[in-house]
């Protein structure tokens, strides 16, 4: 695979997300969201990220932006501050060509430096192997499957949860 280089997204970014995205919710159960959200929306939703020091990475092969990653809070109680959940979205076209196991890695990373403690990994159906495999090879372990939760394409869908700990996870006290 040619070079391949990770960055913090821009404002410059958001049509290519949104149409990432919008192919995503149109053709996949990667996201159990049905309706693809405009620009304005997208837009608000990095902001929202970024206003929280999260991290929201995009991924440019030759210069075109294939993929981005982020992380969310994974709950919104004060108790969760220290868990956050990762969501990676790749172009159509670059899909199986190993975008995921170089934005991974790199959103991983930028966890560990805002101090979370643990990721979660909430992945749209039980026979989405691709990304559970590739959270499995960046050390997340599965914690459970949520029958039948999302009802999209006509048919019912588990939700896949996998963990993974960040820096010394539950080892130490977090920094506040």
């Amino acid at each position: 695979m040619p070079s391949v280089k990770v960055r913090p997204s821009n404002d410059n970014d958001i049509a290519a997300i949104t149409e990432i995205y919008a192919h995503n919710v149109c053709h996949s159960t990667v996201t159990f969201e049905t309706e693809p959200p405009d620009a304005a929306e997208m837009a608000r939703r990095r902001a929202e990220i970024r206003q929280r020091n999260l991290p929201h990475l995009v991924a440019e092969l030759d210069g075109i932006l294939v993929g981005y990653a982020y992380a969310t809070p994974y709950r919104p109680r004060k108790a969760y501050h220290f868990t956050v959940e990762d969501s990676i979205y790749i172009h159509p076209k670059h899909i199986g060509q190993g975008l995921g196991r170089v934005l991974l890695p790199a959103l991983i990373e930028a966890c560990v430096q805002h101090g979370s403690r643990q990721m979660m990994a909430v992945i749209g159906g039980t026979d989405n192997a691709p990304s559970i495999r590739l959270h499995e090879r960046f050390g997340f372990c599965h914690a459970g499957v949520l029958k039948s939760v999302g009802f999209k394409f006509g048919r019912w869908l588990d939700t896949v949860l996998m963990q993974r700990t960040l820096g010394s996870g539950d080892t130490t006290p977090p920094e506040e």
